[in-house]
């Protein structure tokens, strides 16, 4: 199985790193000083005190790698719309597509029934380019939970096991989840085929939501806002007025609040990758994370008025963060 890895940041550079060191068929597609510390020294990956490295092929134009069998795109969400071409040249007749990013996906609305199937997100895609550049019969839906960073280029650092949810829109099995989800499973991560991908992107949005929106507003990690009762009472709102949303297109979060802010609380002190992203100068995912849930709201006639404040306020300060 022929599999490229569009993006390597910290997911993109870990999950290449993975499947390359368990034998895989994998290449990635890179800029700037990752691409030439791939090409010069290979991609290492650091876990704890065990330090591998992989030889892969690396490419800075899609083209030189050629049609893939499947493509793991791991660019952010919000620089999406501006590599969707970049993914054209790898696309065969067969390949799949795996979006392994945060929020609302682009093809949410492929095979979901009424009241919006087909229809574009205006928050994620205002105008349909990655509908039609990135065709959503292509997609195996992707919830992915992987905890690394990239010290230098070149270098990946993983700090917990891996975790991949994948399943197709329409809740069919198919053999290129199979083979994908086998191929993920080689390289070390544990994966789960669902029949119910929709439920899996909401389930871990209830926490990102929250939780990164009002840390890039705040600058407090997530032990820190679980345990002040402003923030506290803030990210509670959130989350109930997510799961109204989530209730209304179909999908049943039956964790009680409570518990599902301790589950993140457990993470003890650590920065959401929204306020990482702040730190380090970079746009922030506020569509797919936030943009979309209101948006949803708007549609179904939910009210989501603490969402739509934290939302505002994020887009100022995300206008004020200083270009690195």
């Amino acid at each position: 199985m022929r599999i490229t890895v569009f993006g390597t940041g910290a997911v993109g550079g870990c999950v290449a790193a993975r499947l390359a060191l368990a034998g895989a068929d994998v290449s990635v597609v890179a800029r700037g000083p990752t691409l030439a510390a791939i090409r010069d020294g290979g991609l290492t990956l650091r876990q704890g005190d065990t330090e591998r490295t992989a030889r892969l092929r690396a490419a800075a134009d899609a083209v030189e790698l050629g049609p893939q069998d499947a493509v793991i795109v791991c660019t952010k969400a919000y620089s999406l719309a501006a590599a969707a071409p970049g993914v054209a040249p790898l696309l065969g007749r067969e390949t799949a597509i795996v979006p392994a990013q945060n929020g609302i996906p682009w093809w949410y609305f492929h095979r979901a029934g009424p009241p919006f199937e087909g229809e574009a997100i205006a928050a994620v895609d205002p105008d349909g380019t990655l509908l039609r550049a990135l065709p959503p019969e292509r997609v195996v839906g992707c919830v992915t939970y992987v905890a690394a960073a990239v010290p230098r280029p070149g270098v990946v650092e993983q700090a917990a096991a891996g975790r991949f949810v994948l399943g197709e829109p329409d809740g069919s099995a198919s053999a290129r989840a199979t083979a994908i989800a086998a191929a993920l499973r080689a390289a070390g991560f544990d994966v789960e085929l669902t029949d119910r991908i929709r439920h899996a992107v909401w389930a871990k949005l209830w926490g990102n939501v929250a939780l990164n929106p009002v840390s890039a507003l705040t600058l407090a990690r997530i032990d820190e806002m679980a345990s002040d009762p402003g923030t506290r009472r803030v990210l509670l709102l959130m989350m109930a007025e997510m799961k109204a949303v989530a209730g209304r297109l179909g999908v049943d979060l039956t964790t009680d609040l409570e518990e599902r802010l301790a589950q993140a609380t457990r993470l003890g002190g650590f920065k959401t990758s929204m306020l990482q992203d702040l730190e380090a100068g970079r746009p922030l995912e506020i569509d797919a994370l936030v943009g979309a849930v209101a948006e949803f709201g708007r549609r179904l006639g939910v009210p989501t008025p603490t969402i739509d404040v934290v939302e505002g306020l994020l887009r100022v300060r995300a206008a004020r963060i200083p270009e690195r």
